[in-house]
């Protein structure tokens, strides 16, 4: 998993565009399905996007995802879970002061931003994030809260 999460950081722009061009129809079949099927398709749903998602950047399903900011770098992989950029125990290469052989996470973020043409977003202040999403969905979170505000 971790050379696919590098992999996915150096390809950042071109997973960027993907993501813009495949989120408004995600997130219009993902409204469309709760509609007609309820919240009985959220497993299902939730472990598609687990499984991608994990694969793609060892994610961690915290269910509130900033990889469009992270330069396609999940900081819940950080070993204290930073939100926000690297602690002060960044090494002089680069690499984690928990996991030595490990590249930051903020500093493979930031590399991924810069490849990105919407790289500014990742200079947003995140809050911490809420434990209680953990292990639901981004996705249906995103298409409920995009669904109820376009109602």
């Amino acid at each position: 998993m971790y050379r696919v999460r590098l992999w996915a950081v150096k390809r950042s722009r071109f997973l960027e565009g993907i993501y813009n061009s495949v989120n408004p129809a995600i997130l219009l079949l993902l409204r469309g399905a709760t509609k007609v099927f309820g919240k009985s398709l959220d497993r299902l749903i939730t472990v598609m996007e687990a499984q991608l998602k994990g694969f793609l950047f060892d994610c961690k399903m915290c269910g509130d995802c900033t990889l469009s900011k992270s330069g396609m770098s999940c900081p819940m992989n950080c070993p204290k879970t930073i939100r926000n950029g690297p602690c002060g125990g960044v090494r002089n290469n680069g690499m984690c002061e928990v996991k030595p052989d490990m590249r930051c996470v903020w500093v493979a973020a930031w590399d991924g931003a810069s490849r990105m043409k919407n790289g500014a977003a990742i200079e947003t202040i995140e809050f911490a994030v809420d434990h209680r999403g953990k292990g639901k969905s981004t996705w249906l979170k995103l298409a409920r809260e995009k669904g109820l505000a376009g109602e």
